[in-house]
């Protein structure tokens, strides 16, 4: 597995249980979009399983909400990791199987597209990584458009301004499917979204 190799050459340094419980593992980014060129770098998003105490702070005696609360691991992240034998750069991102779990019930994008990935962008997967993948839709509802549309409004706007000669023919297209301007602010479009959900109740 990739994150056992890198950590043996001692290329990546993540908490000591992390090389040997991550369950899911998937190149992301320019790869996964197939966009990447030779020089791109290589994003990979997994999902691990902490230490128990971690999962169930009852063990410690801790009561969430209650009292003084402890550090607990919520993610990994590592970024610039050079492995000069593959001539490989890697930015590493593992989330906690807990903090994973709350994000994608939130239906965030950057989370939930690990576990729609194709099966050639996908590292490692063990029983685990598997039953949470089969199990994918059951994170969807119907909030993911809120997410999703500012999302959406959000990366055409960082790409226009990244790239003036960005088409502004094909961004009034994408306007105008979606029936809302680019420019038009997230809390906007989640008022206006609801305003809808309204009228189609009625």
């Amino acid at each position: 597995m990739l994150i056992q190799d890198l950590y043996k050459k001692g290329l990546i340094h993540p908490p000591k249980f992390i090389p040997d419980n991550t369950h899911y593992l998937v190149l992301t980014g320019s790869h996964l979009y197939g966009m990447a060129t030779d020089d791109s770098d290589r994003d990979i998003v997994g999902i691990c399983i902490p230490k128990k105490e971690d999962v169930f702070p009852h063990l410690r005696n801790e009561i969430l909400g209650f009292g003084s609360q402890k550090n607990r691991f919520e993610q990994w992240i590592e970024h610039g990791v050079k492995d000069k034998e593959r001539g490989i750069e890697y930015d590493f991102t593992i989330f906690s199987i807990i903090k994973y779990f709350n994000l994608a019930m939130q239906n965030n994008p950057n989370t939930l597209e690990i576990l729609f990935a194709p099966q050639n962008c996908i590292l490692h997967c063990t029983h685990i990584g598997s039953l949470i993948r089969e199990n994918r839709k059951i994170f969807l509802h119907k909030g993911c458009k809120f997410k999703y549309c500012g999302y959406a409004f959000s990366s055409i706007y960082k790409c226009r301004n990244k790239n003036k000669s960005v088409e502004l023919n094909k961004v009034k297209k994408f306007e105008k499917y979606i029936g809302i301007s680019h420019k038009t602010l997230f809390y906007e479009v989640e008022k206006e979204m609801k305003k809808r959900d309204l009228l189609i109740k009625n």
